[in-house]
C-alpha cells in the first residue's frame, strides 16, 4: 500500500528549518531509506540559483539502474517574512488599482495596498509594469487570510485569492525540494517511453498508476492535457504526443516540445507544427482540424481552420470551430464522441466501408473513422462516399525542417522553452502563456512560484527531467519561469523546456512517489507520463 503524504498546518512565523523537516516528516519509504543510509552532500560550487548564495542544501543520490541516477536535493529554510494574504485583484493599470483601494477603504478595508508587478514575459514586446496587485492583510495562518477572503467577498468583491508571498517570485529564502533523474542513453539498456494513461487517449490514471501498471523504475509526468469535459475529450493531450511512430495528437503549432530518440538518434526540442490533409480518390482535398479529440474544442487553441478566438497558441484557454473533420483511431478508445454532423468508417486500405449519419460509432482496431462537423461533413458526404477512397497524410516541422516519424520516435508536448544552445531563452509569449486582455494570467503562471515539472538535455546527451515541489508552504515554494531556466541550467542542461506543472507534477521512483501533492485531493490523475522501463 502506498504512503501518503500529510499536509502540515503550522503558524509560518514560528517554523525553523529544522521544524519543517520535522513536520513534514513522512513515513519512510524504500527510497528514503535508501536515500537516508548515504552521507548527505552539502555542495558549494555548484549551488541550485534558488534563493541567496549561503543557503543550505543538501543532496542525495541513488543509481537506479546503468545510467539512470535519482538525486533529491533539499534547499533553504522557512522565511519568517513571508505570510498569508488576499489578493483582490490583478489590474492592468495604476488608475484601476487606485480606484479600486479606493473602493475597499470606502467599504471598511483600510489594510489593503498596491503592489507594482514590474517583470513581463522576457519575450514580452510592450514595456513597462506587466500590472498592479491590490492586496490586503498579512496572516500567519492560511485560515484567517481565508476568513478575510470570505469578507470580502461578502461585500461584492469576486476573483479573490487567497496566497503566501514566498510564492511571489520575490526575494525568499524557500524551502525548496526538487528532484532530478539524469539519464545517460549510451549506458542506460531499457527504454524511456510515453506512456498514455489507460493506454489510451480517453480518460486519465496518476502517474503512481501508470508507472505500475508498466513497472517502471522511475517516471515523470508528461505534457498538457484535457481536464474537464467542457474544454474536450478528457484525457486528451493538449498539443502533439507521438509514440511508437504514430501521431496520436496533433501540434499546438509554434509551440516547443520534446523530442525523444529520434531518426537522429537524440533527444531535441523543437518548435513544432503538424499539417494534416486527407485526400479523396476524387481528388478533393480537406484539411484535417485534429486527431483523436472533440471537434469544435481545442484545449489551447494553436489549431487550424478558423479557430475562434485564435489560431495562435493561448495557454489553459479552450478555442472552437463549429467545422471540424478529426480522424479517431484505436488508441482513442472503442467509441468516437458522440454529436451532431456525420462519420465514416474508413478500413486498413484506405477504403470507406461504413457511412454514419450521426458521430458517435465503434472504431476499428486497424483503420481509423473520421468524423466531421458543420461543412466537414458536408465534404464527408460529397467525398467519402461508400467505396471511394481517402488518403490522410500527416507532416511534422520542427524548427523549420521536416521531421519523420519511426517506431523508436517520441514527441511530448510541452511549453515554453526555457533554455537554448546553453542560454536562457524563455518564450512565453510566442507559445501563448500571456494573455493581451488578462496580463494577471502571465504573473500568476510564469512569475509566481508554482510546482515545476522541467525536461532538458545535457551537453553530453544526458536527459534530465527534474521536478520542483510547490505550492506547499513550509515544504517547498516551487518555481518561475526564469527560475526553472537557472536551475535547469545549473543543473548542466544547454536545451531545457516546461513540461505540464502544478497539481499534475509527479515523479516516481520504482514503487514510490517521490513528489509531493499539490492539490488537496492528493496526487492528480493525467494523460500521459514519460517512463524508464527495462
Amino acid at each position: 500500500m502506498k504512503k501518503i503524504w500529510k499536509k502540515p498546518i503550522l503558524p509560518i512565523a514560528s517554523i525553523s528549518l529544522a521544524s519543517v523537516m520535522f513536520v513534514n516528516a513522512i513515513p519512510e519509504t524504500p527510497v528514503q531509506a535508501k536515500l537516508n543510509v548515504q552521507s548527505q552532500v552539502q555542495t558549494k560550487n555548484h549551488l541550485l540559483p534558488l534563493g541567496t548564495p549561503n543557503l543550505q542544501e543538501k543532496r542525495t543520490s541513488m543509481n537506479l539502474a546503468p545510467g539512470v541516477k535519482y538525486t533529491k536535493i533539499n534547499r533553504g529554510e522557512t522565511s519568517s517574512k513571508d505570510f498569508y494574504t488576499v489578493d483582490v485583484a490583478f489590474v492592468e493599470t495604476q488608475k484601476q488599482a487606485k480606484e479600486l483601494l479606493g473602493n475597499l477603504k470606502k467599504d471598511g478595508f483600510n489594510r489593503a495596498h498596491i503592489i507594482k508587478e514590474s517583470d513581463r514575459a522576457v519575450d514580452d514586446r510592450k514595456k513597462g509594469p506587466l500590472g498592479y496587485i491590490v492586496r490586503i492583510g498579512q496572516y500567519q495562518l492560511e485560515a484567517d487570510a481565508a476568513e478575510m477572503k470570505n469578507k470580502l467577498s461578502e461585500k461584492g468583491y469576486s476573483g479573490l485569492r487567497t496566497v503566501y508571498t514566498g510564492e511571489d517570485g520575490e526575494k525568499t529564502t524557500g524551502p525548496w525540494v526538487v528532484n532530478v533523474l539524469e539519464v545517460d542513453q549510451d549506458r542506460f539498456n531499457g527504454h524511456m517511453v510515453p506512456e498514455l494513461a489507460n493506454d489510451a487517449v480517453t480518460g486519465k490514471e496518476t502517474l503512481t498508476q501508470i508507472a505500475d501498471r508498466n513497472d517502471a523504475i522511475a517516471g515523470v509526468n508528461a505534457g498538457y492535457f484535457v481536464m474537464g469535459e467542457k474544454d474536450g475529450t478528457p484525457g486528451d493531450l493538449a498539443g502533439i504526443f507521438a509514440s511508437k511512430g504514430q501521431l496520436v495528437s496533433e501540434a499546438i503549432n509554434g509551440r516547443s516540445a520534446l523530442i525523444l530518440s529520434s531518426a537522429e538518434g537524440k533527444a531535441n526540442i523543437a518548435s513544432v507544427s503538424t499539417s494534416i490533409q486527407a485526400t479523396s480518390s476524387d481528388g478533393a482535398v480537406r484539411e484535417v482540424d485534429g486527431l483523436n479529440r472533440k471537434p469544435g474544442l481545442i484545449r489551447n487553441c494553436g489549431g487550424v481552420g478558423g479557430d475562434t478566438i485564435t489560431e495562435l497558441a493561448k495557454h489553459d484557454f479552450t478555442c472552437k470551430d463549429g467545422s471540424e473533420l478529426i480522424q479517431y483511431t484505436s488508441v482513442f478508445g472503442e467509441k468516437t464522441e458522440s454529436g451532431d454532423g456525420m462519420e465514416v468508417l474508413v478500413n486498413h486500405a484506405g477504403v470507406v466501408a461504413e457511412i454514419r449519419n450521426k458521430r458517435g460509432g465503434d472504431i476499428p482496431s486497424s483503420g481509423s473513422v473520421l468524423a466531421g462537423t458543420g461543412e466537414a461533413a458536408e465534404w464527408l458526404r460529397d467525398h467519402a462516399r461508400q467505396g471511394m477512397k481517402i488518403q490522410v497524410k500527416s507532416k511534422i516541422i520542427g524548427d523549420g525542417r521536416q521531421l519523420k516519424l519511426n517506431q523508436t520516435t517520441s514527441m511530448i508536448n510541452g511549453g515554453p522553452r526555457l533554455l537554448e544552445n546553453g542560454e536562457i531563452s524563455i518564450n512565453a509569449v510566442e507559445e501563448g502563456f500571456h494573455w493581451e486582455e488578462d496580463p494577471g494570467f502571465y504573473y500568476r503562471f510564469g512569475e509566481r512560484r508554482n510546482p515545476r515539472t522541467l525536461a532538458g538535455i545535457k551537453e553530453n546527451g544526458n536527459l534530465l527531467f527534474v521536478t520542483i515541489d510547490g505550492r506547499a508552504p513550509g515544504w517547498s515554494v516551487g518555481a518561475n519561469f526564469e527560475e526553472s531556466a537557472k536551475v535547469m541550467k545549473s543543473l548542466g542542461a544547454v536545451d531545457a523546456i516546461n513540461l505540464d506543472g502544478g497539481g499534475s507534477t509527479t515523479m516516481t521512483v520504482g514503487d514510490d512517489r517521490v513528489t509531493r501533492p499539490s492539490d488537496a485531493a492528493g496526487e492528480r490523475p493525467i494523460a500521459d507520463g514519460i517512463l524508464l522501463v527495462e
